[in-house]
């Protein structure tokens, strides 16, 4: 993906398609990460809609939970959604830079 050490240092035209191209990547897995876990909050946490985006926002972000779960079905979301997201969360900053 980079170019050897040795090698000439790439144009800044292609360092800046280069950077483009990995800001859509991230930025395309940090949104599909939102909407699941907007979407897991709603139907498993039957929490609304506003509340389930500012519940997935924090846990992607590490922040953590705003809301507690008190379905079986929430809870089980919660804490896969938390173990995915703290991997997502470094992906997304490790392919964006």
């Amino acid at each position: 993906m980079f170019e050897h050490k040795r090698k000439h240092i790439i144009s800044r035209k292609a360092f800046y398609k280069r950077l483009g191209k990995n800001f859509l990547l991230s930025s395309a897995i940090m949104m599909f990460s939102i909407l699941l876990g907007i979407i897991g909050y709603h139907f498993f946490g039957n929490l609304g809609w506003l509340d389930s985006l500012y519940n997935a926002c924090m846990i992607l972000t590490g922040m953590g939970p705003v809301n507690s779960m008190d379905t079986d079905a929430g809870k089980w979301f919660a804490s896969f959604y938390a173990l995915y997201s703290g991997v997502a969360f470094l992906s997304i900053l490790a392919g964006f830079f």
